[in-house]
């Protein structure tokens, strides 16, 4: 998948959490490893006071998803303050984990994976590693924002939003400048910057793409990224 361009303006900033803590949200990984470690060491992430939110997205494509796993994981162990939400990837690994559309999940770099798994079709995954896909939040609710993986549908409430739609929505989400009660995060759909629209934020960077994987502060409003 390429880039999708669309115009998109500077937003001024936002109202501070009511708790005034620091969160940082990262865009989709795609089993780049060593990005997301020259990324974490790039942010100042206190990890006893600061929030940790990923988008989903931790496999596919790259060379080492099961690292980006085993480092996530590593970083819940330390802090409390780690959230991970499903990416459309990690439900199409379960389903495969569960002899489910096998196919769609190789189709969209799913091999990628399972070499990094060194999986041959009769192994097994780490339990470590299935409890945590079976963890993987749908949505992320803060005081200014909604925090999903792809988006929402515009026009129905975010009560009724589902899965189908936070995991895999594009354009109707995209080009819609539908007011959801709070600007929404999110990922998915690459863009060679982050996406800043009044209504919406997307951090995915095409990471995988040889672009950049990239980080947002909020409130402080501040973007951080690492090139491919």
């Amino acid at each position: 998948m390429g880039y999708i361009s669309i115009f998109y303006k500077e937003y001024p900033g936002c109202r501070d959490f009511m708790d005034n803590k620091r969160t940082f949200i990262i865009g989709d990984i795609h089993g780049c490893l060593d990005m997301l470690r020259g990324l974490m060491d790039k942010i100042d992430w206190d990890p006893e006071k600061d929030r940790l939110i990923f988008l989903g997205d931790y496999i596919d494509r790259g060379k080492d998803s099961k690292g980006v796993i085993d480092y996530i994981i590593g970083l819940k162990k330390i802090s409390p303050n780690v959230q991970c939400l499903m990416g459309n990837h990690e439900e199409l690994f379960m389903n495969y984990i569960n002899g489910q559309d096998e196919g769609s999940f190789l189709y969209n770099g799913g091999v990628t994976t399972l070499n990094s798994y060194h999986y041959k079709g009769n192994g097994k995954i780490d339990a470590e590693h299935i409890e945590f896909l079976k963890s993987l939040l749908l949505m992320i609710e803060l005081d200014d924002y909604y925090i999903v993986h792809a988006g929402m549908k515009p026009g129905v409430d975010v009560k009724e939003q589902t899965a189908k739609d936070t995991l895999w929505i594009r354009e109707p989400f995209i080009f819609s400048d539908y007011d959801f009660g709070k600007r929404i995060i999110f990922g998915h759909t690459p863009f060679s910057s982050p996406l800043i629209m009044d209504n919406k934020i997307g951090l995915d960077t095409g990471a995988v793409f040889g672009n950049k994987l990239t980080c947002l502060e909020i409130p402080a409003m501040k973007f951080y990224s690492i090139e491919a």
